[in-house]
């Protein structure tokens, strides 16, 4: 089925920081290969983007959200493709 955009994007941000907290710290733990300053200042500076992104989201309509979404997640493929 499909979504609206406003709860895929909602769905992500809800999982995105304790999976990040979650994979971080297991990293730093059981290999300790993690930049613990790296990895705070990545949670911390997602707390904004949060708050921002959803109030964002609430007030663009679907129609724009998707092809807008779909084209960031496109360029993030291609530059982790190619740079």
């Amino acid at each position: 089925p499909r979504l609206p955009a406003l709860h895929v994007i909602g769905t992500d941000i809800a999982h995105a920081v304790p999976l990040t907290l979650i994979a971080g710290l297991s990293h730093l733990f059981l290999l300790g290969n993690v930049d613990l300053v790296l990895l705070v200042s990545l949670l911390i500076g997602s707390l904004p983007a949060i708050q921002v992104g959803t109030k964002l989201a609430a007030h663009v309509p679907s129609r724009v959200l998707q092809p807008a979404l779909a084209l960031l997640l496109l360029g993030i493929g291609v530059k982790f493709t190619f740079y």
